[in-house]
């Protein structure tokens, strides 16, 4: 066999690797610990984007003046993040609501003025964690019950939505928290049927008209002690998916349609900032995050449907002054990893101080007409300051952002760097590893700092970041999960080695399948790692958070 490396690979490694066992190649294969599970089907690898302005949906500047949006909004609309309600610590909510209630009165006094009756075009959306996931002493037979999921926490979470103004109408997305009353309630279908009764709910998603065309649409989590994997992750359930698909099929931009989404944590393909230190980690980071299949179905949808004219999620707890917490369409072509539609998405900070991940309190104020939008930030450090975040106009069925402000440059990124630390590879960038004549890559070094990234043959997508190996979705480039850690990698090398080079019977795979190996510099040791059993390389947990396929790195020498 010829070397299929460098000449440090051929002196390190390549003996090593010829000289294994049968069954050191056998371990390659996908080994199953939990029974059989339906394969998935292979990923397509994403096409390089067109450089073509044709495909321009919008186009963005950082200036912050020539908004084309007036001051008479048809809609306004208040966005709350993750409450976590604590029944002790009501202070900050008070100071919150104090902020919106002169924002919802003048909307109400313009549209009396105009002759209009009721909320004016107002209306107030949760994007759920209503409750604090910790005991607060709300159960004098219990010191051990979670206030999150309770009928307690909900009851007063109520409450305090319907508190705003008179009139003002609420709605509610279910988040990772909201059927956590586990000693409450047996079953997650008792636990949401609490939910709803108490929020005045008859289903799940909602879907509320507060303008002409223009919907405030909802899809919340519905699944907690019932979880296949991680118990925290954000699941839709195919019923509301469904809906939702039917939804934007029959409201069409070209009608002059224009929906509003809301979910307590995003869809992948967003480009928000996320955090890879613990939601990445742990499989929780983006709606229906462990179904392969259905977690890219709402990207998709927004990329076909231009009447999804922005998309807000919360669940980091990160605040709205970093440039990853909103993002735009772009200009790539419809099969980019990049291509958000005519959607902006926009992540939505937290109310209470001791919930922020950094310092901040804020949320948002979605307001506008058959014009355009605005999405703003309300600042609760600021006495409620009104930032107007990105201004959006509407041409024909695109969206076209006429101002883009974001005080990127006060944010204190040292002091949180590894809560906001965070890389998505790029079709193209200096990253990218290709692989050389004999269809291997060549091994290099792993640093913390080393940014690196390439495609299996299968398609699955894998890259260094901070010291780790990284798995990316591959149509989205977005990352999914942690596939080895930083203290197993770094001072050592990785290559990736086409096993069409060796005895396909032997390694027990098919022949276009490739090999990930990590090289100890020291002394020589050879370690491969394997993907689970669905193909997959990403470590994933149950609902209780034990790691599903522990023995996936194995020592070859």
């Amino acid at each position: 066999m010829r070397s299929f490396c460098t000449a440090l690979v051929s002196l390190a490694t390549s003996v090593l690797l010829l000289m294994l066992p049968a069954s050191a190649f056998l371990s390659l294969a996908p080994r199953s610990t939990m029974g059989s599970r339906h394969s998935t089907s292979t990923p397509t690898v994403a096409a390089t984007p067109s450089t073509s302005s044709s495909s321009m949906s919008m186009h963005h500047t950082s200036s912050s003046s020539g908004s084309s949006i007036s001051n008479d909004y048809d809609y306004t609309v208040a966005i709350l993040g993750d409450l976590h309600i604590d029944p002790r610590k009501m202070d900050d909510y008070s100071i919150g609501r104090s902020h919106f209630q002169p924002i919802f009165n003048e909307a109400k006094s313009k549209s009396i003025k105009n002759g209009e009756a009721g909320a004016g075009g107002c209306a107030l959306v949760s994007l759920g964690d209503l409750g604090h996931p910790k005991n607060c002493n709300h159960n004098p037979h219990n010191d051990l019950e979670l206030f999150a999921g309770t009928t307690q926490c909900h009851e007063l979470a109520a409450t305090f939505l319907n508190s705003f103004v008179d009139d003002i109408p609420y709605d509610v997305v279910g988040g990772n928290h909201d059927l956590e009353g586990l000693q409450e309630f047996k079953t997650d279908e008792e636990n949401l049927a609490m939910y709803l009764r108490v929020h005045g709910k008859d289903v799940p998603y909602f879907c509320r008209e507060v303008a002409e065309k223009t919907l405030l649409v909802g899809m919340g989590s519905t699944v907690f002690r019932g979880a296949k994997y991680i118990s925290h992750e954000v699941t839709i359930d195919r019923e509301q998916m469904d809906w939702f698909e039917n939804l934007v099929e029959t409201h069409p931009a070209e009608e002059g349609w224009k929906l509003f989404v809301f979910t307590h944590a995003p869809p992948i393909g967003s480009g928000l900032r996320v955090l890879q230190e613990n939601q990445i980690v742990d499989g929780c980071c983006w709606l229906n995050h462990n179904d392969e299949k259905q977690r890219t179905k709402f990207i998709e949808l927004v990329r076909e449907h231009r009447c999804i004219k922005a998309w807000f999620s919360g669940h980091f707890h990160l605040g709205q002054d970093n440039h990853g917490s909103i993002t735009f369409p772009t200009i790539d072509s419809k099969d980019s990893p990049n291509n958000r539609g005519s959607c902006v998405f926009a992540q939505t900070s937290v109310m209470r101080s001791e919930t922020t991940r950094d310092a901040r309190q804020q949320s948002r104020l979605l307001r506008g007409n058959k014009h355009g939008f605005e999405i703003c930030t309300v600042d609760h450090q600021k006495d409620g300051k009104i930032r107007v975040d990105a201004t959006v106009s509407f041409e024909g069925d695109a969206s076209v952002v006429c101002s883009y402000t974001n005080e990127d440059g006060v944010y204190d990124h040292e002091k949180y760097a590894k809560i906001v630390k965070f890389h998505q590879p790029t079709v193209g960038d200096d990253g990218f590893k290709k692989y050389n004549l004999e269809g291997n890559i060549d091994p290099f070094d792993i640093e913390t700092n080393t940014h690196a990234w390439w495609h299996m043959p299968c398609g699955r997508a894998l890259g260094m970041f901070n010291g780790k190996l990284i798995e990316y979705d591959s149509t989205t480039l977005a990352p999914i999960g942690l596939v080895i850690d930083a203290d197993e990698l770094v001072d050592k090398k990785i290559c990736v080695i086409n096993k069409s080079g060796l005895n396909a019977d032997r390694a027990g795979c098919l022949d276009e399948q490739a090999v990930v190996v990590l090289l100890d510099k020291k002394g020589g040791h050879v370690k491969i790692v394997q993907p689970n059993e669905d193909g997959s390389y990403w470590r994933k947990y149950d609902r209780n958070r034990n790691e599903l396929f522990p023995s996936r790195v194995v020592q070859a020498s």
